[in-house]
């Protein structure tokens, strides 16, 4: 069977299982191997120097298991170590940025909300994302927001009290979209709604990134010919009952993507 090898993606914590989701709806039949770094979460308040060796640790264990190409599914870890990985592993490495030259292509009136971890906000990457495509947007540091997913709190008052918090310097001011800058930001797609006008656009990465493997694994003959559903292993390296949460959890991210 044409390689049959599973696709590897590796997140800080939870977050990256929203990517996870949407892509697996794209390509049933191949295996899905994730890793969420969540003993080490989170890592948007870490120095580069951390998120590049807790990265580079995490792939090394996805590597060991067979992995065929690898989603960093982290804004932070990819703006960090990226560079490092491809120069590293000869298999098809997918990172993400947030979604901003989408939003600035398709606006159409109002600002643009970049919401992201700080160290996201702080990188090169980003820094050069902004200056090309950023001429009408508005970057939003939100430190703490994804502990929110990490601890399965999806609604909750605290939570509005945050978003409220947030939001409402820009309550009186026309908003185009919001970019969801982390991936765990997607999680909370209905409650962030609450707190913006209607018909505010909420942007995430998951339809570029999603594509941009479909034509890495086209590229590099990887695609999996097998006709039966492909399987999928959640794996986490705060133990078993935080890898029992993601179960849980990408369940709900498949409902709040309306993939369920």
């Amino acid at each position: 069977m044409k390689s049959a090898q599973p696709i590897g993606f590796f997140d800080s914590g939870l977050g990256g299982l929203s990517m996870l989701a949407y892509a697996r709806h794209h390509l049933p039949n191949e295996h899905f191997l994730y890793l969420g770094d969540s003993a080490n979460a989170p890592y948007g308040i870490k120095s580069d120097t951390e998120v590049l060796e807790l990265t580079k640790s995490a792939v090394a264990q996805l590597v060991d298991l067979g992995i065929k190409a690898l989603v960093v599914a982290c804004n932070t870890a990819t703006g960090i170590a990226i560079n490092a990985l491809r120069a590293q592993y000869d298999f098809p490495i997918i990172g993400l940025e947030p979604a901003l030259k989408y939003a600035n292509d398709t606006h159409k009136d109002g600002l643009i909300l970049v919401l992201a971890t700080p160290l996201t906000l702080e990188s090169a990457k980003y820094a050069a994302l902004y200056e090309k495509h950023g001429q009408r947007a508005r970057s939003l540091p939100c430190p703490g927001l994804m502990d929110f997913v990490e601890n399965e709190d999806l609604d909750s008052q605290e939570l509005h009290h945050y978003l409220n918090d947030l939001f409402e310097p820009y309550q009186n001011i026309k908003i185009d979209s919001v970019v969801l800058g982390c991936t765990h930001y997607v999680f909370l797609r209905h409650a962030m709604a609450q707190h913006l006008p209607a018909g505010t656009r909420l942007l995430d990465s998951n339809e570029g990134v999603t594509r941009q493997l479909i034509r890495k694994l086209d590229e590099f003959n990887l695609r999996s010919d097998s006709t039966e559903k492909g399987g999928l292993s959640l794996l986490s390296t705060a133990g078993a009952e935080k890898a029992e949460q993601m179960h849980r959890m990408i369940k709900k991210v498949q409902s709040v993507l309306g993939l369920s």
